[in-house]
């Protein structure tokens, strides 16, 4: 075989391997960048990340989100209010307990709010908007992040438990 043949060969093994672990599923965390969704309030409740378990999202499968974040008072109680766009479409809009999401009252300092739910198969895959709104028991608005998030291309038959 000529040299210029078995770089060829060797550069195409590359390629077909840099091809093969897009298509493999990632069963990772991945930390995502969190925006506020007015960049000027002065929210009560600070969001530092959110991980996402696994990543990217697989169909079928239990994903994990973990919001860790941190407030200067007491919160007794609450709803958390999350709105799920994809391609600019709102798709989803969900309405949860915080007290189901994470332990209260949440005291003053370091929290996490995690939620774990089973996307169905027949999700499109691709990149999705999340809007998360948390208000306290008064309805008063605490926080608004956005972040976004992929769900892969790979859609599995088995269905985790919840």
């Amino acid at each position: 075989m000529a040299r210029s043949q078995l770089i060829n060969l060797i550069g195409l093994l590359g390629l077909f391997l840099s091809v093969a672990l897009l298509l493999v599923p990632s069963t990772s965390a991945a930390s995502t960048k969190v925006r506020y969704c007015d960049k000027k309030a002065q929210y009560a409740v600070k969001v530092s990340g959110v991980d996402i378990t696994p990543y990217p999202i697989t169909r079928n499968k239990k994903t994990t989100f973990k919001i860790a974040a941190s407030t200067d008072a007491t919160i007794a109680g609450g709803e958390l209010v999350i709105d799920v766009s994809y391609f600019g479409f709102n798709v989803r809009t969900e309405k949860h307990n915080l007290c189901n999401e994470t332990s209260c009252p949440v005291t003053a300092g370091d929290f996490e709010i995690a939620h774990s739910q089973v996307l169905p198969g027949y999700t499109p895959p691709g990149s999705y908007t999340l809007k998360l709104k948390l208000s306290d028991a008064n309805k008063q608005l605490l926080t608004c992040i956005n972040f976004d998030f992929s769900i892969g291309f790979v859609a599995t038959e088995d269905v985790a438990d919840t």
